[in-house]
């Protein structure tokens, strides 16, 4: 076996798993569990009529590249969200079985290990764990990039040093953030390009949080960036996903779009990894994507939950709405975050997860630590009472 997977972190809900190993819940309260970000809304009806009226496609194999009319689904729906010109179909947009997948093989083909040094990929610090999974296995360093209350929550650039820099070859960013929901801004975008114009690194842009958002603020994307900038999509890869905006999180569909020389040689590698999309959930992923009502109902439905639940919690807590995502990043009361989601689970039979448990410790201290993350994917009464529970535990 690869020596590289004895590098692997345990996941963070098998951590979770392991702290709450012996305790006991409340008898008689019933479990409410804001931990996993998982949508919960319902899938909406005319994306699971079009997965039915396409079940012939079951009967052929897929196209790695995907179809022609999914690859123009999703370059119509870039250029109306962002305001850009529309990638071309054909070269800059990719299908993916969710933006997981990919931004795990995309650290597989780019990184070029035949060099003189360690490559080294850089992550923001709280982060999505598939980051570091990938950057380990493609035989890279991964280097944390501490983001923080004292900056925005965005990654600190200036803190990296030169030296790491230099032995950069791709860098994640997260926007809108999981866990924070903090979103990059446009003088974010121009220090990271033109640290990239410097370095020559791949910019890996993880925007699958992109359509949940409060008010008529959308998040600023990273081709949106590159094009305010008057930049071309140079080095420059963006991700996406349909789980979270339509609520389809087993249809395991999204895209990457950007670079078109990245772009090639990422297909290459894909068709030897065999992942091409099911004909059938190409049709449905079409749809979806051409369709902005069903998007708009579910923005309100998280809307409700936040307005409902955010205002109540920062009665107890030091807590605020964020910029966008559905998550609360909230920092604990005494700064332990481990005893505290152990207090919620065996006083309120709540599940959260430790923000401990989302970082690492970097250049001494751990960015996650005396923070919980709470998911509002539970249905709007749930997480109302689930608000309750700790604003009554609290109190009590």
């Amino acid at each position: 076996m690869s020596p590289r997977l004895s590098e692997l972190h345990p996941y963070p809900f098998q951590k979770l798993r392991q702290l709450f190993v012996g305790l006991t819940a409340p008898a008689g309260l019933g479990h409410i569990n804001l931990s996993i970000g998982e949508p919960k809304h319902p899938t909406p009806e005319f994306i699971k009529d079009a997965l039915v009226a396409n079940f012939a496609g079951l009967s052929a194999y897929p196209a790695t590249q995907g179809s022609d009319d999914l690859r123009s689904s999703i370059s119509d729906w870039i250029a109306q969200r962002y305001g850009i010109t529309a990638p071309n179909p054909a070269s800059e947009v990719l299908p993916v079985n969710g933006s997981r997948e990919a931004l795990f093989a995309f650290a597989q083909a780019v990184i070029n290990t035949d060099v003189a040094y360690k490559p080294v990929v850089l992550s923001p610090n709280p982060f999505y764990q598939i980051y570091e999974g990938a950057a380990l296995l493609a035989g890279a360093e991964p280097w944390y990039v501490n983001c923080t209350a004292e900056t925005a929550f965005q990654p600190d650039w200036d803190s990296v040093p030169e030296d790491v820099w230099a032995r950069t070859q791709l860098v994640y960013v997260c926007s809108p953030g999981n866990p924070t929901g903090a979103v990059a801004k446009l003088a974010d975008w121009e220090r990271l390009f033109a640290l990239s114009d410097r370095y020559g690194f791949v910019i890996a842009s993880d925007e699958c949080y992109s359509e949940i958002y409060f008010g008529n603020d959308k998040p600023l994307g990273g081709l949106e960036a590159a094009a305010k900038l008057g930049r071309s999509s140079e080095r420059l890869v963006m991700f996406s996903s349909l789980s979270k905006r339509s609520n389809v999180p087993g249809l395991r569909s999204g895209f990457v779009a950007g670079d078109a020389k990245i772009l090639e040689q990422f297909l290459l590698y894909r068709t030897y990894h065999g992942c091409a999309m099911s004909p059938t959930v190409q049709a449905a992923s079409a749809a979806a994507w051409r369709d902005e009502a069903h998007v708009l109902d579910n923005r309100k439905q998280y809307t409700a939950k936040f307005q409902a639940v955010t205002t109540k919690l920062a009665s107890v807590l030091d807590v605020s709405l964020p910029d966008a995502a559905f998550y609360l990043w909230a920092k604990v009361p005494g700064g332990d975050d481990l005893a505290f989601a152990k207090r919620l689970f065996t006083e309120a039979h709540i599940t959260v997860l430790p923000g401990s448990y989302l970082a690492r410790e970097a250049h001494g201290v751990n960015p996650g630590a005396g923070y919980i993350r709470i998911a509002l994917v539970a249905p709007l009464a749930e997480c109302i009472e689930g608000a309750e529970r700790i604003v009554a535990l609290l109190r009590s």
